[in-house]
């Protein structure tokens, strides 16, 4: 019972902080902004957020799993095809949040940019994992049911986002394609984010705390490093971080994005499956999201029934195809053959009694 607890307390934690990552982001990006405010939205900031993400992830996700390796150490141990796979979907993660951070400079909101994201996400994760486990023949009904339903819902839900209840195509034409390319990047990124890790942590002997130390130096090079090498040159831009309170909320993103991964982590480590824990993530993440930006900006009034089924169908069918994905049988145990006892010998017979061929 105690552990259950630990592995729901775990993955609500998850479900909260990745809730709550896009519209603190967003929250960030005009916090920074130091432009114009007479010329047209949006008005936010983008490589320096992105920046205090890359920070705030090599904190949590690199200088606390070093001092516990330093100091308490862990099960399993380094490997160069470990470390290169960790790095790899550190990379992933970092050019999703990228990605995130792109459609909101081209006026995408998070109240339906995130619930597009973690809808996709789980399918691209799903499909990988089929893939490189060559279980693709093994595709049932209830998986491609689920990918129709979280097509349906991710048009529902782009269709149908919060503004006056009904269809909203605002927005030039261009702005709309970049916006969809930069949410398909992210779902692109963040699903192939789990089965690359999945890789990087069985090459390290199933370790935890060595392939989240990559994770955070893959952030901190595409995050923070080259960003601010950008900066400096060809992509200057109006911001700063001397507006505190958008650093503060851009680095509030960041470590709500990598305490989320550590809670994952967690409910894995206290006993929870994939097979429930990510469906409740990428279920309960969105809902989370869709309540927290529509109280802040007191947007209910606005909330169109067709938004609430599109974001319904996504989650059902993210859920779905996650739960009904195939999967590889799990090794045989191996039984080991005991040794079989010798006959007993009565040593009172004599040798004629006990063996009848003796003469």
């Amino acid at each position: 019972m105690r552990s259950l607890l630990f592995v729901v307390a775990s993955f609500a934690i998850t479900i909260l902080c990745w809730g709550l990552y896009g519209p603190v982001l967003h929250f960030g990006q005009h916090g920074m902004y130091t432009g114009p405010t007479d010329v047209p939205p949006p008005h936010i900031a983008r490589l320096r957020p992105f920046v205090c993400v890359g920070l705030a992830y090599f904190l949590i996700g690199v200088i606390v799993p070093a001092l516990i390796l330093y100091f308490k150490g862990e099960k399993g141990h380094w490997s160069m095809s470990g470390v290169i796979w960790s790095l790899a979907g550190g990379a992933l993660g970092a050019i999703g949040a990228l990605g995130i951070i792109m459609a909101f400079n081209f006026d995408g909101k998070p109240v339906y940019v995130m619930p597009l994201v973690f809808g996709g996400a789980p399918v691209v994760n799903s499909f990988l994992t089929i893939v490189w486990a060559k279980k693709l023949k093994e595709v049932g009904p209830l998986f491609l049911a689920g990918l129709i339903i979280v097509l349906i819902g991710a048009v529902t839900v782009l269709v149908f986002k919060p503004s006056t209840g009904e269809a909203d195509l605002s927005g030039g034409f261009m702005d709309w394609v970049y916006r969809i390319l930069s949410i398909l990047t992210v779902i692109a990124c963040w699903g192939a984010y789990g089965p690359v890790l999945h890789k990087g942590q069985a090459a390290m002997d199933h370790s935890r705390l060595r392939p989240l130390l990559c994770v955070g130096l893959a952030y901190f090079a595409i995050a923070v490093v080259v960003p601010f090498m950008l900066l400096n040159s060809v992509l200057p831009e109006a911001s700063s971080f001397a507006k505190v309170s958008g650093t503060l909320w851009s680095l509030g993103a960041g470590a709500a994005g990598a305490v989320g991964a550590l809670g994952i982590i967690m409910a894995f480590n206290f006993g929870g499956k994939p097979v429930f824990v990510m469906p409740l993530v990428f279920g309960g993440a969105p809902v989370v999201n869709v309540l927290f930006d529509t109280w802040y900006n007191e947007h209910f009034e606005h909330l169109s029934p067709w938004f609430l089924a599109g974001l319904i169908l996504a989650i059902t069918g993210s859920a779905m195809v996650l739960v009904f994905a195939p999967r590889g049988k799990p090794p045989a145990k191996k039984v080991e053959e005991k040794p079989k006892p010798e006959p007993k010998v009565d040593e009172a017979k004599p040798a004629e009694a006990r063996n009848p061929l003796a003469k």
